[in-house]
Formats: structure tokens, C-alpha cells, sequence
């Protein structure tokens, strides 16, 4: 097996066709509490994978138990990588399936948490990646969250087509999302409070 990425809470390892994701231990957390924490972190990402397996593309998961999950290596484009050097027609086609990818998560009340072109893979279709952070949720709040931390996650990786990118993925998800609008509006909310916040800290 070969580490192929080490993260903060988890470390990668290719194994032939699959990856081995593994929660590491923290030694500045209670032994006890740091035990619980990679537990109940792996099995509800695991969890969360199966749900959503018949609904948007991820990665299949083949085995897990209290550490580890392995799953299907995909052996594609890491989004980020690749889509600044896309042209207008393949960047918009990307962008919409990325909002009726998050549609349908949203729909299904699961939070991504970590939106970026960085957990997402071109194969033969867009797949998402790296549920570490995702969780349950119907709050409209939680939503316009994970939407807003996409944005900021485009705008800092993809400046220079952010805006466009971001008016493609509103259009898609709302178009595949029923609440997606009241979602959208909301997001308004969360980023007023983000400037107040940013101003007050001056």
C-alpha cells in the first residue's frame, strides 16, 4: 500500500484498485475521547456514503469498520486541477452539475461540509468525494452554509471565473431543488452577517 495524501484527520493509502481512508489519532485529545471521535466520525461518514450511493456519484464503499473505510479508487480529474483550463461550454456544464449534485444532497438533507473543487472528480461523470465532514441536517440555515463555503471555495480557487461558475450552479440548483430558492435566499443572509462580522473585526 502507498500513502497517497495525508489530511488533517485522515490519511489516504492506494490499495490496487481501492482507497483505504483512515482516521489518525490526535495526541493532544483524551485517548478515550479521540477513540470516540474517529469511531462515530468513520461510521457516520460511512453511513452517509451508503445513503447516498442511488443518489449522486461517490465513491462505493466496500468495507469499514471503526477506523477505516475502504472504497473504490477513482481513477479520474481532480476538479480543481483541471477546471480553470476548461473552456466556457465545459466549465458550465460542470458548474450545473455541481449545483444539481449539491440539489440533490440538499434534498436528501445531507451536508456536504466541505464543498470545493478540490473533493470533487471528473471520470466518466462528476463525483464527489471526501464526506469526513457531512452530516444530516433540514435546517435551511445548514444548507445556505455549505452553499456559501462552495462560493468561497470558487472564488478563492477560481477567481477569475468564480462569478460565472457560481450564476451557473444557482441556476441548476434550483432548478433541481424544490427549497432551492428559499436556500439561495438565505445564503443572502449568511453572507450580510459574514461582511458584519469582518467589519466589526477592524
Amino acid at each position: 500500500m502507498k500513502i497517497i495524501a495525508r489530511g488533517a484527520e485522515a490519511i489516504l493509502l492506494r490499495k490496487k484498485e481501492s482507497l483505504l481512508k483512515k482516521r489518525v489519532k490526535k495526541s493532544y485529545r483524551h485517548p478515550l475521547l479521540d477513540s470516540s471521535l474517529r469511531k462515530s466520525r468513520t461510521r457516520r461518514e460511512a453511513r452517509i456514503l451508503n445513503k447516498i450511493s442511488n443518489i449522486v456519484a461517490v465513491p462505493k464503499v466496500l468495507t469499514s469498520n471503526e477506523e477505516t473505510i475502504e472504497m473504490e479508487f477513482l481513477n479520474g480529474k481532480l476538479l480543481s486541477s483541471y477546471l480553470d483550463s476548461f473552456n466556457s461550454k465545459q466549465r458550465k456544464k460542470v458548474s450545473q452539475d455541481i449545483g444539481k449534485t449539491v440539489a440533490k444532497l440538499h434534498a436528501a438533507n445531507i451536508i456536504h461540509g466541505d464543498l470545493t473543487t478540490s473533493n470533487m472528480i471528473l471520470k466518466d461523470k462528476l463525483y464527489f468525494i471526501d464526506f469526513g465532514l457531512s452530516f444530516h441536517s433540514t435546517k435551511v440555515e445548514d444548507k445556505a452554509v455549505d452553499i456559501h463555503l462552495l462560493k468561497e471555495a470558487l472564488n478563492s480557487k477560481h477567481f477569475k471565473i468564480s462569478d460565472n461558475l457560481f450564476k451557473e450552479f444557482t441556476k441548476s440548483y434550483s432548478k433541481h431543488y424544490n427549497e432551492g430558492k428559499k436556500v439561495l435566499s438565505r445564503l443572502e443572509v449568511v453572507e450580510k452577517r459574514g461582511r458584519y462580522k469582518r467589519k466589526s473585526m477592524l
